[in-house]
């Protein structure tokens, strides 16, 4: 049900001529990919020093609520651009990235991390007790920052793995990766396959 209903969607965005204008620019859709990578370069300098001082190993000296004061604004700055031009990079192909297993393992990754984020980032800013000052974080602040670390060194990973083909629902693939990756028409077609069998 839900395959279906991304799909109509992704079929829906693609019929504006925008979307295909976007995508078969000779010059528009490499100035939209560069700053989605530039910007989340930046987003990344970011939350990594903010995340390896949470982790007790580097800038130990820095107060860690000085260090997220002054992070913050140039790592959000990067993170509002690089959401921007990332749905924009979906709007130009959106049939294929909601087809792609990796574009969903990265949604599915993006969410993950957003929902650490919000709960690690509270009390990153306004830490209780004098932890601040510690060179070492408490256990849990320290976990926090290894969580968000993993999970964004994933977005990276399969961000970067959309562009191959390797699970294209072009492909003979088995029933579960045509679910995963959203081949609607090639389930229903192993569907009725099997029924006249």
């Amino acid at each position: 049900m839900l395959n279906e209903w991304l799909l109509t969607l992704a079929r829906w965005l693609d019929g504006f001529s925008w979307s295909t204008e976007l995508h078969e620019s000779l010059y528009m859709y490499a100035w939209i990919e560069s700053t989605h990578v530039l910007t989340l370069m930046l987003f990344l300098g970011m939350l990594f020093i903010i995340d390896l001082r949470m982790l007790g190993v580097t800038f130990t000296s820095v107060p860690a609520t000085t260090i997220a004061e002054r992070l913050d604004r140039p790592m959000m700055i990067g993170f509002v651009v690089m959401v921007i031009t990332g749905f924009i990079l979906y709007f130009a192909i959106p049939v294929r990235s909601t087809q792609s297993i990796w574009f969903r393992i990265k949604v599915f990754l993006l969410i993950a991390a957003g929902i650490n984020a919000l709960l690690f980032r509270n009390k990153m800013r306004n830490p209780t007790g004098s932890w601040d000052l510690d060179p070492k974080p408490p256990k849990h602040i320290r976990t926090g920052a290894a969580l968000s670390l993993t999970l964004w060194a994933a977005v990276v990973i399969t961000g970067r793995t959309i562009a191959y083909d390797w699970y294209d629902c072009n492909k003979e693939l088995p029933y579960f990766m045509y679910w995963a990756a959203g081949c609607v028409d090639e389930m229903a077609a192993l569907d009725l396959q099997a029924s006249l069998q």
